[in-house]
């Protein structure tokens, strides 16, 4: 008699209760596809508030305007070939559209577009991320998520986290970062156009082909080199070929060889015989990877 009213119960009740489900599930992605839109919409406002009349500064906000949709659209890419779920594809996007939304204060505030002269752009992005109230709408997990990710995309290592879902879609976000940084220094790896890369790409290393020796003995033994002791134009070359040993997904590497990145930051490095073992080592290693 029990089991037959366990029966009756479930064949009753468990409809009620999938589709209340259900409507749950679709109001919760209805809700994130709203905050998505509003959220591209403010994104695409605040950007272009920074637009201006000095042609120096103007070229530095419309390299970051674009950077910012290809990232995005990287994210988004990745993360469907990861299959992730909607809500996480969309998560994604959230995380590529607001990544360098620091940025853009950095350069109001300090002029610059460099952290080592003014402050972390991760960081400031998280704090311009807690003053907008589209933010408080999202999940309490899925807020922490994103301001993770933003917090961890430039870091020379993701920190460590015991929250798996977090340090996967940091994951997301640097190798959509990265890949998207090969395509737009791209135009200035030939010496020749060396003069021509903007102020902010430049930073302070003075643009001659030499790399430094530290650099080259990091890059023969595939260690990881910080970006802000670039002294050379060679030495911003190898800090890029040196992301290579982060690249996190077959994906992402697979882009990177299609388009011919390391091949063309190779061709545009002094040759050596110490240079030449580090090249040798990072092919051997990209192999491995796909």
């Amino acid at each position: 008699m029990a089991r037959e009213f366990f029966y009756f119960a479930y064949s009753n009740f468990a409809p009620i209760c999938y589709n209340i489900q259900v409507s749950f599930e679709i109001k919760v992605v209805m809700k994130l596809q709203e905050i998505l839109n509003e959220m591209h919409k403010w994104m695409s406002d605040y950007m272009k508030s920074f637009y201006s009349e000095d042609a120096e500064v103007q070229q530095g906000i419309l390299i970051k305007e674009k950077h910012t949709g290809y990232v995005t659209a990287n994210c988004v890419e990745l993360a469907k070939e990861l299959n992730f779920s909607k809500h996480d594809c969309e998560l994604s996007e959230i995380i590529g559209l607001f990544h360098d939304v620091g940025r853009f204060r950095q350069y109001s505030i300090y002029k610059t577009f460099n952290d080592a002269d003014s402050e972390d752009h991760a960081d400031l992005g998280i704090k311009v991320i807690g003053e907008l109230d589209f933010f408080k709408k999202l999940d309490a997990a899925d807020y922490e998520i994103v301001k993770f990710a933003i917090g961890q995309h430039n870091k020379k290592d993701i920190a460590p986290c015991n929250d798996d879902r977090k340090i996967l879609f940091a994951k997301v976000i640097r190798d959509a970062d990265k890949l998207d940084i090969y395509r737009v220094l791209e135009p200035y790896l030939a010496q020749e156009n060396a003069d021509k890369m903007p102020n902010f790409i430049k930073n302070k290393g003075n643009l001659v082909a030499d790399v430094s020796p530290d650099f080259v003995e990091n890059f023969v033994k595939g260690n990881q080199v910080d970006y802000r002791q670039i002294r050379t134009n060679g030495d911003r070359k190898i800090v890029r070929l040196m992301w290579i040993y982060n690249v996190n997904f077959a994906w992402t590497m697979k882009k990177i060889v299609e388009r011919g990145y390391i091949d063309k930051i190779v061709q545009n490095l002094p040759q050596n015989e110490k240079i030449a073992e580090g090249v040798r080592r990072l092919r051997d290693y990209v192999k491995s990877r796909i």
